[in-house]
């Protein structure tokens, strides 16, 4: 008889996990723009990424739940002056000839108030370090929406060109509408 009851205890979680829905929103770099700023003594560049792909996915409309896997193109990064984007995409910076691809993955999301704090690895120049960003995040009508301001420290990935003349945080901007 306890056989059989935990047998049905099985059956019931398999069916439970089976109707779990999972929406999937395919992320590019028409629906996400990840741009940046770095900033100095006597000013600042701003840039960005054309080129990305990746999913977003959230169970059963919760937003707690979401999970975001992102591969950026670094041969794609762009700034505001040309012979800069030739240098960031150089061995000082990101190095794209050996590193031609960067990462986000989440490991956690938590939601504080009227934003979430995602949690996740970043990889870039094959180094993976873990970074924590709020956001606000919303589904209407079919379409995610994630918008996200955060810093991090280029030097944590071993960008350490210019130091003491380019500071080491680095604004990351973030905006998503994908739809479904």
């Amino acid at each position: 008889m306890i056989r059989a009851v935990s047998g049905m205890g099985f059956v019931v979680v398999l069916c439970s996990a089976a109707l779990a829905a999972d929406t999937r929103y395919s992320l590019t770099g028409e629906n996400t723009k990840i741009t940046f700023t770095g900033t100095k003594k006597n000013g600042k560049h701003d840039g960005g990424f054309a080129k990305l792909t990746g999913t977003a996915t959230i169970t059963d409309g919760n937003l707690a739940t979401l999970k975001v896997e992102v591969e950026i193109d670094c041969d794609s990064l762009y700034s505001d002056n040309e012979k800069l984007t030739a240098h960031l995409k150089n061995p000082d910076f990101f190095g794209v000839k050996d590193h031609p691809k960067a990462t986000f993955k989440t490991t956690k999301i938590e939601k504080a108030d009227t934003v979430y704090h995602l949690t996740g690895d970043l990889t870039m120049l094959g180094k993976t370090q873990s970074v924590t960003f709020p956001a606000t995040v919303s589904v209407k009508n079919g379409t995610l929406t994630l918008s996200a301001e955060f810093k991090i420290d280029r030097t944590r990935w071993g960008m350490t060109y210019g130091k003491g003349m380019i500071d080491n945080d680095v604004a990351i901007k973030v905006v998503l509408s994908a739809k479904q």
